[in-house]
C-alpha cells in the first residue's frame, strides 16, 4: 500500500490541480493536509497585528469549500496548528508516506521548509508542481538554482533572469501556457493510520459558519462563479478602458482574491479569455487582461529568484533608500487620516472591505514612501494584513517596484496626488464616499525625541 500526503497551500481548489490527478494515479491512500498555524498575539516588526478579520474570513470560506470538494472526491481536509515544517515532519515520522505532492510556493518561507522537509526525508518521493503560474518553469527561457525544477538548462535558455517586467514580457508572452489539468473524479481513500493516531493538534476540518454576506467569498464555487459572469458579459472588451477606476464591480475583473487564495488557477483564466476572444473577438482590452496576468507571472517567478531580498529595505541591488519609521505617520495612514483625502479614502476602503483598486494601492503606497518617507516594508506588512488578495510575491514585488528598489528601471514612482485626484475622482465622489475628506489638518502632533508613541484609543 503506496500512502501519499497532499500539502495545500495557496491552491485551495480541486480543479486544475496536476498534483491530485498525479495522487489518483500513484497512491493507494491519501493524507490531504493544511498547515493553518494559530495567529500571533504580539505584534510583528512592522506593527501589524497579522491577518485581519476580513482576510481570516475569507480563508475560512476557501477552507470550507476545499473540505466540501475534497468530500466529494473521497477525501477528507486535515488542518494542523503547528507550522508546515513541524506538521509535516511529525506525519513523515508517524506514518510510512512514500510520495508528498504540492505546488512550488514562490514565498521565501515556504521554499525554505520545503527545502528542510526535502533534506530530512530523502527517501520520500517529491512531486512539485507548478499549479499556482501560467508556465511551467521547462517553458521558460531562463533557469532557477532552487526547488523550482530539477532538470538540467537546456540551449534556448541563454538568458538570466529579467531585470524589468518589458523584458520578461516579450520573452514569454509568445509562449502557450499549459492546459488545465483533468479533473479528478476520485481520489485515494482516507489513510486508515492516520485516522487511529491521536494527534490533537492535526484533526478534520470543522466547517466554520458565514455569519454574514460578503464581498467576496472564498472559495472554489465563488471563484468559478466570478469567472463565468465576468466572461458572461461585454466587460473583457472594455477592461482597460475602466480598469484604472478607484471603485466598482465592473471596473476590474476582481479575480485577485481567489488567485491569490488558489481557488482559481491563472491557467483557467487564460484558458476562459481565450474563449471568450474566440467568440466575441480580441481587442486592446482582452489583451490587457491577459498583460496582467503575465505581471503577476512575471512576480512569481521574480520572488522565486530573488529569495530574501524581496524582503530587504534595499531590494535587489541594496539601494539606498530614505525611509524611517514615524509612528503616528504610520498610524495615520493606516487610519486614512492624513492631508491627502484620495489616500484617506483608498485606505478607509481598505480597512472595510479588504481590498483596494490597482490604481488605489499605486497612490497609497507612493504617498507612505515619497510623502511621509516611511520605510516601504511598513506599508508591504499593513497589506499583508489587511488585503484578502494578499500574495506574497505580487504585494511585496509591487512595494519595491514603487520605492525604486525593485524591477522598475525608472527607479521608483512618485505619484502626485493632486494630479491623480483629478484624473481619477474629479468630484471627489469616491472621497465623499469613503469620507477621505475628514482628517487630522496636523500630521505631527509629537517631537520624534518622543517616540515611540502609543495608539490613542
Amino acid at each position: 500500500m503506496k500512502l501519499g500526503l497532499v500539502w495545500f497551500g495557496n491552491d485551495l481548489r480541486c480543479t486544475d490541480q496536476k498534483m491530485l490527478s498525479l495522487a489518483a494515479q500513484e497512491v493507494d491512500q491519501l493524507v490531504c493536509l493544511y498547515c493553518d498555524e494559530p495567529q500571533h498575539k504580539q505584534p510583528s516588526r512592522y506593527a501589524t497585528q497579522g491577518m485581519s478579520a476580513l482576510r481570516r474570513r475569507f480563508l475560512d470560506e476557501g477552507l470550507n469549500s476545499l473540505a466540501t470538494e475534497l468530500e466529494k472526491l473521497g477525501q477528507t481536509l486535515f488542518v494542523s496548528q503547528h507550522d508546515v515544517v513541524t506538521s509535516i515532519t511529525l506525519l513523515l515520522n508517524e506514518l510510512p508516506i512514500s510520495h508528498l505532492y504540492c505546488n512550488h510556493n514562490s514565498g521565501w518561507n515556504e521554499q525554505q521548509s520545503l527545502e528542510k522537509i526535502a533534506h530530512d526525508f530523502a527517501d520520500v518521493h517529491f512531486h512539485i508542481e507548478h499549479g499556482l503560474t501560467l508556465f511551467e518553469p521547462e517553458q521558460l527561457p531562463f533557469t532557477f538554482t532552487s526547488l523550482v525544477t530539477t532538470s538540467t538548462k537546456k540551449p534556448e535558455q541563454e538568458y538570466g533572469f529579467p531585470s524589468c517586467f518589458s523584458k520578461f514580457r516579450k520573452l514569454v508572452e509568445v509562449l502557450d501556457p499549459p492546459l488545465s489539468s483533468p479533473h479528478v473524479t476520485q481520489l485515494p481513500m482516507v489513510s486508515e493510520l492516520l485516522l487511529k493516531l491521536s494527534l490533537p493538534l492535526i484533526r478534520p476540518w470543522k466547517p466554520k459558519p458565514v455569519t454574514s454576506i460578503p464581498t467576496f467569498a472564498g472559495g472554489e464555487k465563488a471563484a468559478r462563479q466570478q469567472l463565468n459572469h465576468y466572461f458572461s458579459t461585454n466587460l473583457a472588451s472594455h477592461y482597460k478602458e475602466v480598469r484604472n477606476a478607484l471603485d466598482g464591480w465592473g471596473n476590474s475583473t476582481k479575480f485577485s482574491p481567489w488567485l491569490a487564495q488558489g481557488s482559481l488557477s491563472p491557467r483557467q483564466i487564460k484558458a476562459a479569455l481565450t474563449q471568450y476572444e474566440e467568440k466575441y473577438g480580441e481587442n486592446e482590452s482582452t489583451y490587457w487582461i491577459y498583460f496582467e496576468l503575465l505581471w503577476r507571472e512575471y512576480f512569481q517567478w521574480y520572488a522565486t529568484y530573488y529569495g530574501k531580498q524581496l524582503f530587504l529595505v534595499g531590494g535587489l541591488s541594496n539601494a539606498k533608500t530614505h525611509g524611517s519609521f514615524y509612528a503616528e505617520r504610520f498610524r495615520k495612514w493606516c487610519e486614512g487620516n492624513t492631508p491627502y483625502p484620495i489616500v484617506n479614502a483608498c485606505m478607509k476602503q481598505l480597512n472595510q472591505t479588504g481590498f483596494m483598486s490597482n490604481r488605489g494601492r499605486q497612490i497609497v503606497a507612493s504617498c507612505l514612501v515619497h510623502e511621509l518617507a516611511i520605510d516601504w516594508r511598513y506599508g508591504a506588512a499593513y497589506f499583508e494584513e489587511k488585503l484578502i488578495d494578499y500574495d506574497v510575491a505580487s504585494n511585496w514585488g509591487n512595494w519595491q517596484y514603487i520605492a525604486g528598489v525593485g524591477a522598475d528601471p525608472r527607479g521608483g514612482r512618485r505619484f502626485n496626488l493632486e494630479k491623480q485626484t483629478e484624473q481619477y475622482d474629479p468630484n471627489h465622489h469616491f472621497i465623499h464616499k469613503w469620507q477621505g475628506h475628514h482628517y487630522d489638518s496636523q500630521l505631527d502632533s509629537v517631537d520624534a525625541a518622543d517616540w515611540p508613541i502609543s495608539p490613542q484609543a
